[in-house]
């Protein structure tokens, strides 16, 4: 598959259906979905190949981009994903990251998501992205004011409260 962000220390590419270990194992680890919303979307290998076909892939087809495959150079290992998803409910892009546990804490994150803006806007076109955190989870807060973003606002949405990074 074709390479379309490299960092010093990170590949990111499309994901495809030899993924599946890989999203199976960081979707289903409960320190790495704490903080997200999407908790048990992802129970076994049939869940995580059809978040792979018909969230990623689809997204690649209808919108030209969608969460990519954070790969660790060091090992060569699928660690978790890095990209921008179409939000049709905020009209533009939302950027996530998620990685395992054991990648955390070296500036990973920061440097998989910086790319990831700088690729978004420079290759993709994109002009607005946002990014949401739940307000206890600072850390990832703070990725997102490393790589450029402002946080905007807090408020509610689904049960949960939410800062919003612009």
């Amino acid at each position: 598959m074709d390479i379309l962000i490299e960092t010093p220390r990170l590949l990111m590419r499309e994901f495809c259906l030899d993924d599946v270990d890989a999203v199976f194992e960081f979707s289903t680890n409960p320190e790495v979905m704490r903080y997200t919303g999407d908790v048990g979307a992802v129970n076994t290998k049939k869940d995580a190949e059809n978040l792979i076909v018909n969230c990623w892939q689809a997204e690649y087809k209808k919108y030209g981009y969608s969460r990519y495959a954070l790969i660790y150079k060091e090992d060569d290992k699928v660690i978790g994903f890095c990209g921008v998803k179409y939000e049709p409910d905020l009209n533009c892009p939302d950027i996530g990251c998620r990685m395992l546990p054991e990648y955390w804490g070296n500036g990973l994150a920061t440097e998989a998501v910086k790319a990831t803006l700088e690729y978004t806007i420079n290759t993709l076109g994109l002009t607005k992205v946002i990014g949401e955190v739940l307000v206890e989870h600072p850390a990832s807060g703070n990725v997102l004011l490393k790589s450029g973003l402002r946080k905007v606002d807090t408020y509610e949405k689904d049960g949960f409260i939410l800062n919003r990074y612009e």
